[in-house]
């Protein structure tokens, strides 16, 4: 990139950084339990709008993964979710009206809480709607990953966004608070994934899926972003430039190496709930796929995949464990 092009990269970041700490001031805390926090602890940021559905697994699912405590951002929330997360003990939450849009889809809000209290500690940046699919997770908590990570001297862990659907249109569907979305989205797109190589940020772009094939058929280009690095060994300097697609510095970029499986990389299993609203006035790429309850194209085709667990998913080429045996 040259010495230019690395002094431009770090006033990106000075400014992002300036950025987050100004809209640091939209929020409020509602809850601050972060004097529980202790060195190790493993750490999942979060913003959120009238989740209270998927709450209850959300919360389970990282618990389990081993995630110590969960800081979250509610932006103006009608469904009771902030009056229920105020109740977890492992919870701290602060609460915003700001516009979602102008805080760069929650990015900059983030970014400041990550640097107030992330600095140090391996990070999950996640949306409520996403969970975290690793090598061996059915059998390794994530403090394994992170210490392999860290054997390796591998600050950032990446996962290749995967849209869940479900084979009926979700209006047939039945949810029930606190079950696994993928009980009832448990379908998902196999192949039709691009991959490019993004030189400015240095990271891989991916694109595809069942978005891409029908609301994207016509211009591909345009279709979301899949690439996602989800876990890092937070410092208060760093900072996200695109919801989690690419990070500064950009070194940090190279947890997706190449798309030939020789780094380990996860998924995030992304589905969507019957009803479910869009964050603020403004959703990021990451919005829910169609399913055709209001005559819109069905994601679901022959083509596509049951999905069954982590290793079915290494088998398809869609994550790796790379050398962690």
């Amino acid at each position: 990139m040259g010495i230019l092009g690395s002094y431009r990269m770090r006033l990106i970041r000075k400014r992002l950084r300036i950025r987050a700490y100004g809209k640091g001031f939209q929020l409020r805390p509602a809850v601050d339990r972060t004097a529980q926090l202790q060195a190790q602890d493993i750490l999942l940021f979060a913003v959120l709008r009238n989740d209270n559905l998927r709450l209850p697994h959300f919360l389970q699912y990282y618990r389990d993964l081993g995630v110590s405590h969960f800081l979250l951002v509610d932006n103006g929330s009608t469904d009771g979710s902030a009056e229920y997360l105020a109740t977890q003990p492992d919870v701290s939450l602060w609460r915003t009206m700001g516009s979602y849009r102008k805080a760069r889809c929650g990015v900059d809000w983030l970014n400041y809480i990550k640097g107030r209290y992330g600095h140090g500690h391996w990070c999950v940046t996640v949306d409520a709607d996403e969970l975290l699919v690793y090598p061996f997770c059915d059998t390794r908590p994530l403090r394994a990953l992170t210490d392999w990570l860290e054997s390796c001297s591998v600050r950032a862990f990446s996962a290749m966004l995967l849209d869940m659907y479900a084979k009926a249109p979700r209006d047939d569907a039945s949810y029930v608070r606190g079950q696994n979305p993928i009980d009832t989205a448990c379908w998902f797109d196999s192949g039709n994934y691009t991959v490019s190589h993004n030189p400015l940020y240095n990271n891989l772009w991916i694109q595809g899926g069942p978005r891409a094939r029908t609301q994207f058929a016509d211009k591909p280009e345009q279709a979301p972003a899949l690439n996602k690095i989800p876990l890092v060994k937070w410092h208060r300097k760093y900072a996200y430039v695109s919801s989690t697609h690419m990070l500064l510095p950009r070194g940090l970029n190279l947890a997706y190496g190449a798309w030939d499986g020789d780094k380990a990389s996860g998924v995030l299993l992304h589905a969507g709930l019957p009803g479910a609203t869009t964050l603020a006035d403004g959703a990021d790429q990451s919005t829910a796929i169609t399913d055709g309850s209001a005559g819109e194209a069905q994601p679901w085709c022959r083509w596509s995949e049951k999905y069954v667990n982590w290793r079915q998913l290494e088998l398809l080429g869609l994550m790796s464990k790379g050398n962690w045996a």
